[in-house]
């Protein structure tokens, strides 16, 4: 379930997803749609959300239990990203490490702490954990880079 609200001119969402692949691709689905409403840009913001949301749903799992994504854009504009999971003694490295060459998975966090302004994890209430990311909306971007909505593309012509 996704509850939006536009308090004290913040603009929030909040869902509660399936701790499955799918539920990861619906909390990045979820982020873009969101962004995009708002004429902000959502590409790296996205990739943010697919990395933290796979990492709750491959790390973070429990049986019978979701996820929660939020999403928080403050004034400045700056967006506040958190993907919590019930999970709480497996939580990520203080620093991101870049993993050996040749690695199969591993470069999520590295990934989320180059996009990111900044980065980190809360604990609690038990059994609680939340990885969260901040980032800097206003920063200077392409002007056409992550403002469309992909889903509103016109469809690539194929060859037949």
């Amino acid at each position: 379930m996704a509850t939006l609200s536009h308090v004290n001119q913040e603009i929030c969402l909040v869902a509660t997803l399936p701790s499955t692949p799918r539920g990861a691709r619906a909390a990045r689905a979820l982020t873009v749609a969101q962004l995009a409403e708002h004429r902000l840009p959502f590409e790296d913001a996205a990739q943010v959300v697919a990395e933290l949301a796979a990492n709750a749903v491959t790390h973070g799992k429990v049986r019978g239990r979701d996820f929660r994504l939020a999403l928080r854009i403050a004034p400045g504009p700056t967006l506040r990203i958190e993907v919590s999971d019930t999970r709480g003694e497996f939580g990520p490295p203080a620093v991101a490490e870049v993993p050996a060459p040749g690695a199969e998975s591993g470069r999520g966090l590295a990934l989320v702490s180059a996009l990111a302004t900044r980065w980190g994890t809360d604990h609690g209430p038990a059994p609680l954990k939340t990885v969260w990311a901040e980032m800097d909306l206003a920063s200077p971007i392409s002007p056409d880079r992550g403002f469309h909505d992909p889903v509103r593309r016109s469809p690539v012509p194929r060859d037949a």
